[in-house]
């Protein structure tokens, strides 16, 4: 008698989160990972560039403020290069001025997300909502 095998569990998406901030790229991966997702972190733009450039991940979640390539910079990036035009990108940072927000939506971000105490929350309703989770 053979025995068939049924997979059940949903394929696991996998974020890559571009933080120079050790301190906050372990909590933001702390939180998507309780959230089932797969987590590949990058310490800054041009990290984030290459690695999103090589496992094009489901969704990259970004910091604006960072030394050498900010977030901005890296977006535009993603977003020229045919072969990460098409992932989505959620900038997370501290910077909360509307012109930042807007340049970051206008560039091609789906979401901009200021860091306070509800960022978390909102990133997962995104996530959520873009069916990732």
């Amino acid at each position: 008698m053979t025995s068939t095998y049924l997979h059940t569990s949903k394929h696991r998406k996998t974020i890559l989160v571009v933080e120079d901030s050790a301190t906050q790229a372990e909590a933001i991966s702390v939180v998507l990972e309780e959230h089932g997702l797969n987590v590949v972190c990058a310490g800054d733009g041009l990290s984030g560039l290459k690695v999103a450039q090589a496992i094009c991940p489901d969704l990259v979640v970004m910091d604006v403020n960072m030394p050498g390539m900010d977030g901005f910079q890296v977006l535009q990036a993603l977003k020229n290069d045919p072969a990460t035009s098409e992932i989505p990108i959620v900038m997370l940072t501290s910077s909360s001025a509307p012109e930042a927000a807007m340049t970051g939506l206008t560039s091609g971000a789906i979401d901009y997300i200021p860091k306070d105490v509800f960022a978390m929350s909102v990133l997962i309703e995104t996530i959520r909502q873009m069916d990732l989770l």
